[in-house]
């Protein structure tokens, strides 16, 4: 797919990313209920308006891709492995930020072409932030829907290394490994937002331990690796999608400067 046509796409895509944003807003500015899953993470109605306004969009736009979303993620993998090129979607990445109502979620869209995320939209309901990019184009941000927009650029290895972190998970071993990195402050941040934070050069390194899924990351890997980052798992290769049946994620590594060999520092 050329740069011109994921460009078209990324275009759409970002305006259903604030459609579905202010959709999550609804039921924010409201008293909802919080229901949850079998894996016992939380699920509300905002998850849902999201999913099927972002859904309905995309079937629109390109009705020959299939859409993968966590809130429709039973498709079988003898289905999902045929695919080459497919929408990978998270309607509201950070429902524990949004039950908790610090603001910190987001609604990510990704298209993935063997494998690999080609497209990302980032959307903050709360803030109006968006980024977005695409594989051949860059990566861009805005800081509401009325600013202008702003190439992103990562930044040199800074000293001390600012690194965002989950405000929900967080361990031992990871405090371990930061340690091999020198100086640093740490920066609680919920959802995709640690990426687009690095992707902007307001952030050096994101180390996650633990399980994810590929739709928690895809759309923010996409923006961060066209910003002159990466992400990558402990081996240092990158994060790949729908390469086997399950969806998770291992251990990874996002960053801004490539000049560093992140891989080999926490081996």
């Amino acid at each position: 797919m050329s740069p011109i046509e994921l460009e078209r796409l990324c275009r759409v895509a970002c305006a259903l990313a604030r459609e579905a944003g202010q959709a999550i807003l609804d039921v924010y500015d409201s008293e909802f209920a919080v229901e949850h899953k079998e894996d016992r993470s939380p699920l509300t109605a905002a998850d849902i308006a999201s999913h099927r306004v972002i859904v309905a969009g995309l079937e629109r736009l390109a009705p020959q891709l299939p859409v993968l979303s966590e809130e429709s993620a039973e498709i079988p993998y003898l289905e999902r492995a045929r695919w080459t090129r497919y929408w990978l979607v998270d309607p509201l990445d950070g429902t524990r930020e949004f039950v908790k109502r610090n603001g910190e979620f987001t609604v990510n869209i990704a298209l993935i072409d063997q494998c690999r995320p080609v497209l990302g939209v980032v959307q903050a309901p709360v803030t109006g932030e968006l980024w977005f990019a695409w594989a051949g184009g860059g990566a861009f941000g805005q800081s509401d829907i009325r600013s202008e927009t702003r190439r992103l650029r990562t930044r040199p290895r800074a000293n001390p290394l600012i690194v965002p972190g989950s405000r929900s998970h967080g361990s031992e071993r990871e405090a371990q490994l930061l340690s091999r990195v020198g100086p640093y402050d740490k920066l609680p941040l919920g959802s995709s937002l640690k990426f687009c934070r690095i992707a902007e050069g307001a952030a050096d390194l994101y180390l996650r331990l633990g399980p994810t899924s590929e739709w928690d990351t895809a759309a923010a890997q996409c923006v961060l690796e066209q910003a002159g980052g990466g992400v990558i798992d402990l081996a240092g290769l990158p994060l790949r999608c729908n390469a086997r049946e399950s969806l998770l994620n291992g251990d990874f590594i996002a960053f801004g400067d490539p000049a560093t060999d992140w891989a080999r520092l926490f081996a």
